[in-house]
């Protein structure tokens, strides 16, 4: 054979080979509090923010710290690396991206996305009225 097609092959094997691991890497699942807990993977971890409980910047650290609450009614300390999303006050639901880290019992986020409502939607009286 060919050194050229050896090369090429062996170029192409590697680029295989790089993203599937990068699509395994990327691939992030959702799930609860509990899920968070025993999975070692990076997860999206899906509730609601708890207004109750304090949240804080800390600028020492670069960190927010506020508490989530999942489906179950399970709650979650969550650290941000980073400041508070932009709208997290009006969050009608909070998704972290991260791991739980058991050693210091809390979930570490990486990325915080909230989903806000939408200025666009129809109050429910509005739309009965109408039809």
């Amino acid at each position: 054979m060919k050194p050229k097609v050896i090369v090429a092959g062996a170029i192409v094997v590697a680029f295989i080979i790089f993203g599937s691991v990068s699509f395994l890497q990327s691939n992030v699942e959702y799930t609860d509090v509990t899920g968070a807990m025993k999975t070692h993977k990076k997860v999206q971890l899906k509730g609601q923010w708890n207004k109750e409980r304090p949240s804080a910047f800390d600028p020492k650290t670069t960190q927010f710290t506020f508490y989530l609450v999942d489906e179950q009614g399970k709650e979650c300390r969550v650290v941000l690396d980073g400041a508070a999303p932009n709208n997290f006050e009006m969050a009608t639901s909070v998704v972290a991206k991260g791991r739980y880290n058991p050693d210091e019992g809390y979930f570490h986020a990486s990325e915080v996305l909230t989903k806000c409502p939408s200025k666009y939607e129809a109050k429910s009286e509005e739309v009965k009225k109408s039809t």
